[in-house]
């Protein structure tokens, strides 16, 4: 997982921790709760966003090859049902 991603999530939770504490007691350092992070997200089965479209291009390229392939084996029932008439 993106480091910068982490970090940027560590970041936005400890924030809303802080927030909600209001200066009560204190809550567990960044690191901390980078590490909960890190940990709770290593456990998904996540992609990056490069994987992620990398997978979509090559699913568009198959739908593409799947399509032209229906048309070819279409022309081909066609003939077929022409010299069986």
């Amino acid at each position: 997982m993106n480091d910068k991603i982490i970090d940027g999530i560590s970041q936005q939770f400890s924030q809303m921790l802080n927030t909600l504490n209001n200066g009560g007691t204190e809550l567990p350092g960044q690191q901390q709760v980078k590490a909960v992070i890190q940990s709770a997200l290593g456990k998904m089965d996540l992609v990056t966003r490069d994987e992620f479209d990398a997978q979509a291009a090559v699913l568009m390229r198959t739908r593409e090859k799947v399509e032209a392939l229906e048309k070819v084996v279409a022309e081909l029932e066609k003939k077929m049902d022409n010299s069986a008439s």
